[in-house]
């Protein structure tokens, strides 16, 4: 075993022992709840826009990407725009390591590789900033529900030509719109790529934090998630290319983090 392989067993038994540290688990909690109140996850920004996620989960973004290699990144919920930037910045650097290996020139704005960002509601002051940025070129968006017809329609002709696809579902939080999101787009995932399901850490939490939401503990993403999953493994479900859909759980991403927003939502498609 090399230092770098002695590393990473390292690094992984001791994610296992995190992940049955139930008491830590209770901490983390606690300090997720507690943090909330002061909106922690509305305090940091990727490359100039505000991003409101959590620094544990831009992490783990960044991880899988680098891993997965997408060529399409597929994100519900733009808000300021700062995960439609991270993403592309992460993008831009695949491209740029590529163009490295194969000793070929970088010309960002002919890069196939694309974010594509949907939102009921763009506004104009965050689509103005968004098409400022450096990373623009990288960004496409299309404003509407991102569960209606019209919308997915739209998508799915977008995403045809790509062959590594990722998704991030992160917009209306309530079990409908999640599962019907799911339903609309976890199916265009590649197979060894990623559905990251965001904020299903609203069912861990008191529904006094949410008195102005139409979500909370009960009806969340997670809830809409754990359904997805128990009907994929009861029925047979093929996706356009004619493959069965399977997704898995991925808890070493939690076990890892500790502190995200997606406990149980990074989703990885095994088959």
């Amino acid at each position: 075993m090399n230092p770098n392989e002695k590393f990473q067993a390292e690094a992984q038994e001791n994610i296992k022992k995190l992940g049955s540290d139930q008491a830590l688990h209770a901490t983390t909690l606690d300090w997720i709840n507690r943090s909330a109140l002061n909106k922690y996850t509305y305090h940091f920004s990727s490359l100039g826009r505000p991003i409101i996620q959590y620094p544990q989960d831009m992490v783990a973004m960044q991880e899988l990407i680098w891993a997965v290699k997408p060529d399409l990144i597929i994100e519900t919920g733009i808000a300021h725009g700062g995960s439609l930037i991270m993403s592309a910045s992460m993008l831009a650097l695949l491209d740029m390591s590529e163009a490295i290996e194969n000793n070929e020139s970088l010309n960002p704005r002919q890069s196939k590789r694309k974010v594509l960002g949907i939102d009921i509601d763009i506004r104009q002051h965050n689509q103005t900033a968004i098409l400022a940025h450096p990373m623009a070129s990288r960004i496409h968006m299309i404003q509407g529900s991102s569960i209606a017809a019209d919308t997915i329609n739209q998508v799915k002709e977008f995403a045809k030509d790509y062959q590594k696809i990722l998704v991030c579902l992160d917009s209306n939080h309530t079990h409908d719109h999640v599962l019907a999101e799911l339903e609309a787009y976890a199916p265009l995932t590649s197979v060894g790529s990623y559905c990251v399901v965001f904020d299903t850490v609203i069912d861990d939490m008191p529904k006094s934090m949410f008195p102005d939401r139409s979500w909370g503990p009960g009806n969340n993403p997670k809830t809409a998630l754990f359904e997805y999953i128990e009907d994929l493994e009861k029925n047979v479900n093929k996706t356009q290319d004619g493959r069965s859909l399977k997704f898995e759980i991925d808890k070493s991403v939690d076990n890892k983090l500790l502190i995200t927003v997606a406990p149980d939502g990074y989703l990885k498609r095994v088959s």
